[in-house]
């Protein structure tokens, strides 16, 4: 490892070279200009960044203490509310406001729809995320079990003509025409700036004649029609020739559809990053991202081609003019938090360099190119996504981080925009003022289950042993923390403004199950929700139609307000008296998502698979997976619910599983061959029997520790 002494840091050459030969040239900017500011705010920064860390140990050992203290007695709520302000686990709430974040990307502020998260570290999963702004409705459905029956090799005319009938009944519902159905149309075309529907001699008409906004092709014969709806796109595909053309009265081939409005690049939770090397990767992506010339050379079905970012679409208006819509997601970049350093940059008292600062400062850099082509941003933003920041005080730690980071590279203030993951309970019980902390580039607040849920049990891990994971979703606190988070954002401003989202649907293989579930975010007053591929965005948009989310904020808005008591409410189990059989079934199940995960990360450097579950049921897995599982295990084994050798025979049970599921995969390496030496066995142990001790239930520390011992080996 070659590392270069300048500018008052040890920096890793790979890393050094990459910025000032790959990033830098077209920014304007000089090497020695950069690394001089860059060092200045780095050195001022992370002793601040190590303190608030200490505070968080200092405030979680307050608690424990309080939760040893009253064991046994009936739980207070008032007085232990009382004592969470005394130790300012929760601040004073102040004044409503509103935010005042200006120069925002439509794609955040005015359209609801699906997001989508996807690991940075992968080139051609970045490219097809950010490519998947349009997504075909039909090849979504015939390819998903939304449509029943067989889904085989070879064309099926009959499931064609399902999803033909599906996509016809969605359109009753979301564009209606004004005296007939869609399923009754043998033709359109354009005749005085007005689309015209042929029904045998009949000629049939929009409802709301708003909804058409262009064509293109011939009036008399167009080759596509644009229609809109709720802030939504469809991109009508007419060819006769083509194979589903030739089926359909009307000669309607496919609908394509506006999908995955925004994009989270992710350099967090989904990807393995662990040193120089690995951030490099991420960032030369982000990068390409931030140019527009990022490619994937890729194979499939024998052929060789080079994926890369889709154009922009053009129409021609009812007018006449010349419409152009944006073909690719906007894309947003998630940082990792505060907690952890990389060694790719060691500072003068020979610590490694806060990560997260690192991370900001890179990625607004790389975004420099954006400002002056616009291939993402419009407006001239970049949004940096912020996760696990643990209350105001932290939020506003990041407010001045990225006010550094704009001056150190002279862009306009507030450029860098920010979105809150609301996932730690302190950030929770806090939200308001911590949205206050940043209410000039807010652009976003999220739920999420499993790092909330983590996060809950180990806050309150002295309280006693925990529900079953099944029954934690039914508890009163995970309902009120998913209404007040809107509550929240909604009494802030952000309708309009910012986006309120929702969480990850895991299972990319049960659309049938998300096309029923997920509507409940659109009406939960969330305008974007996470799902886990392209085919899932496009699917999910779908939702978005049927619901209009700024009416049912507005709705919304009149409610009973979300209580703190109920966030309060600690999710243990006061007497547990659960069957044997049932503690080990809760415990294999956690086991093997904790395995499945690990075995990949450790071992391959996989931040983010579809793993099977015990029932070999796929699932989307990534850190807050795993700190959820990690966490309930050392929770149980804390307060005796399980022993520390029944919970090893359990592990041990388990990776002969998961390596049974991984057989086909010639890259996966047996742990069960040899326990003793398996590094990924022993890192899923680490975070289960080491959990209670790991700062705020976090898995990253022992995970890059083993990764990086992996790394050597190999």
């Amino acid at each position: 490892m070659s590392i270069t002494e300048k500018y008052g840091l040890k920096i890793n050459t790979k890393l050094l070279d990459f910025v000032n030969n790959e990033i830098i040239p077209g920014t304007n900017i000089e090497s020695a200009e950069f690394w001089t500011s860059f060092e200045k705010v780095v050195h001022e920064l992370a002793p601040i960044n190590k303190k608030l860390i200490q505070k968080r140990e200092d405030i979680q050992k307050k608690i424990d203490e309080w939760h040893i203290k009253n064991k046994g007695k009936e739980y207070n709520k008032k007085e232990y509310l009382e004592f969470l302000k005394s130790i300012s686990y929760i601040v004073e709430e102040k004044d409503n406001f509103n935010i005042e974040t200006a120069n925002v990307d439509d794609e955040i502020a005015k359209i609801a729809g699906p997001q989508l998260v996807v690991p940075v570290d992968n080139a051609r999963y970045a490219l097809n995320a950010a490519n998947a702004r349009w997504g075909s409705l039909y090849d979504a459905l015939y390819g998903t079990d939304v449509i029943p029956g067989k889904r085989g090799k070879d064309f099926d005319e009959q499931r064609a003509h399902t999803v033909i009938a599906y996509v016809r009944k969605f359109l009753d519902e979301s564009i209606p025409l004004e005296n007939g159905s869609w399923n009754e149309i043998s033709g359109i075309k354009i005749k005085n700036n007005d689309i015209i529907f042929l029904l045998e001699k009949k000629e049939l008409y929009l409802k709301n004649k708003d909804q058409f906004i262009g064509y293109n092709g011939e009036k008399e014969k167009p080759t596509s029609i644009l229609l809109k709806n709720n802030n939504l796109h469809i991109d009508i595909i007419i060819d006769p020739n083509h194979y589903i053309g030739k089926i359909d009265k009307a000669s309607i081939s496919d609908f394509v559809v506006e999908s995955a409005l925004s994009t989270i690049i992710d350099n967090e939770d989904s990807v393995a990053a662990v040193d120089a090397e690995d951030k490099v990767k991420c960032y030369r992506n982000w990068l390409g991202l931030m140019k527009g010339d990022l490619t994937a050379n890729i194979e499939k079905n024998g052929k060789k081609f080079i994926r890369k970012l889709n154009p922009d679409r053009t129409y021609i208006s009812k007018d006449g003019d010349k419409i152009n819509l944006h073909g690719r997601a906007l894309l947003l970049n998630r940082n990792v938090g505060h907690l952890m350093t990389n060694p790719a940059i060691v500072l003068k008292d020979g610590t490694e360099i806060p990560e997260g600062i690192m991370d900001t400062f890179i990625a607004t850099l790389c975004a420099l190119h954006d400002f002056k082509n616009k291939k993402n941003s419009r407006t001239g933003s970049v949004y940096i996504v912020k996760p696990k920041m643990h209350g105001p005080e932290e939020v506003a730690f990041t407010n001045t981080l990225f006010e550094k980071v704009e001056e150190s590279l002279g862009i306009e203030k507030y450029s860098i925009k920010v979105g809150i993951m609301d996932e730690e309970r302190r950030t929770t019980v806090n939200l308001k003022e911590c949205i206050r902390r940043v209410k000039n580039r807010i652009v976003f607040i999220n739920t999420g289950f499993l790092d909330r849920t983590g996060d809950e049990m180990h806050t309150s891990f002295e309280a006693g042993p925990m529900l079953f994971k099944g029954d934690m979703k039914k508890s009163t606190w995970l309902n009120t923390y998913e209404n007040w988070n809107v509550d929240v954002g909604l009494s802030c401003g952000f309708s309009g403004k910012a986006q309120i989202g929702k969480g990850m649907w895991a299972m990319p293989d049960q659309m049938a199950n998300m096309m029923d579930q997920k509507i409940s975010h659109p009406k939960s007053g969330a305008n974007c929700a996470w799902v886990p591929s392209p085919t899932a965005a496009t699917l999910h948009s779908l939702h978005y139609h049927k619901i209009n989310v700024f009416e049912e904020q507005n709705k919304i808005k009149s409610r009973s307000k979300a209580k703190l008591d109920g966030i309060l409410e600690i999710p243990k189990a006061d007497r547990p008296n659960w069957a044997v059989s049932d503690i080990n079934r809760e415990l294999e199940n956690n086991a093997q998502g904790i395995l499945g995960y690990v075995v990949r990360w450790i071992n391959q450097g996989v931040g983010c698979s579809k793993v099977p579950d015990i029932n070999n049921v796929g699932l989307m897995e990534d850190r807050a997976t795993l700190r959820i599982s990690s966490q309930h295990i050392a929770n149980w084994l804390h307060h005796g619910i399980c022993k520390k050798d029944q919970v090893m025979e359990v592990m041990k049970k388990m990776a002969k599983i998961v390596d049974r599921q991984n057989e086909d995969d010639p890259a996966y390496q047996r742990m069960s061959d040899n326990f003793e030496k398996s590094v990924a066995f022993a890192a899923a142990c680490d975070l289960v029997f080491k959990g209670r001790e790991q700062p705020s239930g976090y898995t990253e520390p022992l995970l890059h520790q083993k990764r990086l011992e992996k790394k050597d080996i190999n």
